[in-house]
């Protein structure tokens, strides 16, 4: 019988916290994730982080020239 969507990891993983909410487990709690900026400048080349979004303007930066190879991503807040 070939795997469906029901077999793999998703469901592994929907019948595990099904289990877990049977026995009272209660849910780890989700990290916070927050949008940050990543990208290079003249004074660190190498791809870093600038800053989070809601403190950093991404397009203002690369339109300015200040930096470049931009990228935002979700990262943990702590």
């Amino acid at each position: 019988m070939p795997k469906g969507y029901a077999d793999g990891p998703a469901a592994e993983e929907a019948e595990r916290r099904l289990e877990e909410l049977e026995r009272g487990v209660s849910p780890a709690a989700e990290p916070e994730l927050r949008l940050a900026v990543y990208g290079s400048t003249e004074d660190e080349p190498e791809p870093h982080f600038i800053g989070g979004r809601d403190d950093v303007d991404p397009d203002e930066l690369f339109a300015s020239g200040r930096a470049w190879g931009l990228k935002v991503i979700r990262r943990s807040a702590g």
